[in-house]
């Protein structure tokens, strides 16, 4: 049978939708690239924001025209939104054939082998099974670049997010589990892994939401194991609550030559008020304490955050001091989102007061703040040679290639005869555009 799998949302389910691809090729299923010829229609859905829901829903309600015409057509949900809504999915999708829930993705060889033998047939599966973190180890995309899933599940609880709910209570996988897939996907080529989970840094704590003593990171030993590996050149991970960088992980971090020199630390917001109320473990001072800790031990470090406008209840006091902390962190990049309740999270019970209007002007504001000091930082790059990681053809501009720096700046330049993804380049910048740079190979 030919599949067709769609993904929605986040790296996580990126993750898992490739190793769930991995499993069908291993099962003898043939993956597709296009719906029209698939006998079976994969979604694998986010449940994060309303939007992401919306557009998952609209998309497998207008396959009821293809179910009509081919009875024997398979549509499965899959992922955030299958698990929050469960049967819920069936009865509003009456084309629907299965739905199957985050901790149950590795039952999806079975579950498609029952509804071949028992066609008409309706399954929902939706109980979150312990299985699931040393399942799905398989990669069904090759590249130089790969993604390893360490944990699964949040106990964080922050009021604005349903993670916990959808996605279980935080589990770790064995420390040997990951090294071992670390190491096959380096001697198939992997010269970058990114490491995923909703809480990284908490990696090996037991779910404990407690900050580790100062000398002790499982996180960190198994960083320092994973730099053993002497074909992988980078180390990145996302995302660890801040928190989590303690004085052990802190000094594994800048001793490293191969974690990247760029860190995601979600904010939220900049008033401990408002930062109280979202259930997050940390003050405006406290962020800024470690994250000067952490510029002082890691040299050349860049930033990136999460920041949410227009939670209920934020004024523009509140909203003043989120500006102010992420102009004086001078973040990089930053993800901003304009609150919206999502059912099941706490927050979802509290009046949403912020008028969208005001939402959409602290939006802007944030925007163009981000923009000005991108500016600022890439232009301070024009002259220098920095390490570039080639990933391969420009995506806008066939003549020229896309790498990375070290510090996650993207970077076009001309290729040279016998380059290839992968490889370790020093390219010197040359021009500065609104959010990347141009540069010329060195050597």
């Amino acid at each position: 049978m030919k599949i067709y799998l769609k993904t929605y949302g986040c790296q996580m389910n990126e993750r898992d939708s490739d190793a769930m691809a991995a499993d069908l090729v291993a099962s003898g299923y043939q993956m597709v690239a296009n719906e029209s010829e698939a006998d079976v229609l994969l979604f694998n859905t986010c449940s994060v924001r309303e939007a992401a829901e919306r557009k998952a829903k609209g998309k497998i309600g207008y396959l009821k025209k293809l179910k009509d015409r081919n009875p024997d057509l398979i549509i499965g949900a899959m992922g955030c939104m299958a698990q929050r809504l469960g049967r819920q999915l069936l009865d509003e999708l009456p084309h629907l054939d299965f739905v199957l829930g985050t901790g149950q993705l590795h039952q999806l060889v079975p579950t498609l082998n029952e509804l071949a033998q028992e066609r008409g047939k309706r399954l929902v599966k939706t109980t979150q099974s312990p299985e699931i973190i040393q399942a799905l180890q398989g990669h069904y995309q090759n590249s130089w670049s790969g993604q390893i899933a360490i944990t699964r599940g949040c106990n964080r609880f922050c009021s604005y997010c349903i993670v916990p709910y959808v996605r279980g209570r935080e589990i770790s996988r064995p420390m040997e589990s990951i090294i071992s897939e670390a190491r096959q996907m380096t001697e198939r080529g992997v010269k970058e892994i990114l490491l995923l989970g909703q809480n990284v840094a908490a990696y090996g704590l037991n779910g404990d939401i407690r900050p580790p003593e100062p000398d002790h990171s499982p996180f960190a030993e198994l960083l320092e194991e994973l730099e053993k590996l002497p074909q992988l050149l980078r180390i990145r991970f996302t995302s660890p609550y801040i928190s989590y960088f303690n004085t052990r992980l802190i000094k594994t971090l800048a001793a490293s030559h191969k974690i990247c020199h760029q860190l995601h630390l979600p904010l939220q917001s900049g008033s401990d008020r408002i930062l109280q109320a979202m259930n997050r473990q940390y003050s405006n001072a406290s962020y800024r304490e470690k994250v000067a800790e952490l510029k002082a031990n890691i040299s050349n470090l860049t930033l990136s955050t999460d920041v949410i406008v227009g939670f209920p209840g934020e004024t523009e006091a509140d909203f003043k001091l989120t500006r102010e902390l992420m102009n004086d962190i001078g973040f990089e990049q930053a993800y901003i989102f304009k609150y919206s309740p999502r059912p099941g999270a706490k927050s979802a019970l509290m009046a949403d007061s912020v008028p969208e209007a005001v939402k959409e002007e602290r939006n802007q504001i944030l925007l163009e703040d981000l923009k000005t000091r991108v500016e600022k930082r890439l232009g301070q790059l024009v002259g220098e040679t920095v390490q570039v990681l080639a990933e391969g053809v420009s995506a806008r501009n066939a003549s020229r290639w896309t790498g990375r720096t070290d510090n996650n700046f993207v970077v076009h330049f001309e290729p040279v005869p016998g380059l290839t993804p992968g490889q370790l380049l020093d390219i010197k910048i040359t021009r500065a555009n609104v959010v990347s740079l141009l540069g010329e190979i060195v050597r």
